[in-house]
Parts: C-alpha cells; structure tokens; sequence
C-alpha cells in the first residue's frame, strides 16, 4: 500500500523521482541526499524507507503518516467537507469562499441530477440548504 500511495502522491504532483529526491533533500540538508533511485525503490517495494523518510514523505505531501502506511479512512460526507473551516485546497491551489460554493453547488447538482427523481420516486431529493462557514 505504502508504494502505491507514494507513487500516486508523487504523480498528481507531476514530479519526477528526481524532483521529488532533491525536494526531500532540502528538508535535511545535513544528512545524506535522497536519489531519484531510492525512491523509486520505495515504490516499487524493494525497499523501505526509515521512520525518517517517511515522515518527510508525509509532511511534504501534507498527508499523515499513517495514510502513507495504508490506513484506511472512514467514509466521509461532502457536505460536511464542504462545511469545515478548514482550509480546502485542489491541486495545491488554495480554494476560496467563492470557489467552495461554486463547487458545492456543482457537487450538489450532479447528485441530485444523478441520484435524485424530481418527483421524489427514488429517494428523497436534496432540498435542504447548507450554510458554509466561510470567510
């Protein structure tokens, strides 16, 4: 779990192992470089990292340590994503008030146009609006 996790975190940022290598590196520039083929090596599972890559690992990608790991995580309901007052990012591009509302209704909309039959034949229709805590 621990490799694909890695693999797939360093894709999405469209990262080379090489990139990845020399960011990592940054972080603790007093001990040993990282390289591209160490990495790779990780996410391929030919080796495993120490307690020390991993935790570099989580804290650049801004996952916790135990996603890394393979922990799985409960089911989580959009809305009450979209109604924290954390900061919600996409991409690393940090998310406005405006933008979690266009993107809550766009959400909304596709489910309720999906899921939902206007005339409340296959379930009861999302009416209820939610009031997002922003800004």
């Amino acid at each position: 779990m621990f490799a694909e996790r890695l693999r797939a975190l360093r894709q999405g940022r469209n990262m080379t192992l090489t990139e990845l290598a020399r960011e990592l590196s940054k972080m603790t520039p007093d001990e040993r470089p990282n390289t591209g083929p160490q990495i790779g090596s990780w996410e391929r599972g030919v080796n495993t990292p120490s307690y020390i890559e991993v935790h570099k690992l989580a804290v650049f990608f801004g996952v916790s340590m135990d996603y890394l790991a393979g922990r799985a995580y409960p089911q989580i309901d959009l809305n009450e994503l979209f109604a924290t007052t954390s900061q919600l990012e996409f991409a690393g591009q940090k998310l406005s008030s405006a933008d979690r509302n266009a993107i809550y209704g766009l959400v909304k909309g596709y489910v309720q146009g999906k899921y939902f039959d206007p005339n409340g034949a296959s379930g009861t229709a999302l009416t209820d609006d939610l009031t997002l805590p922003l800004d």
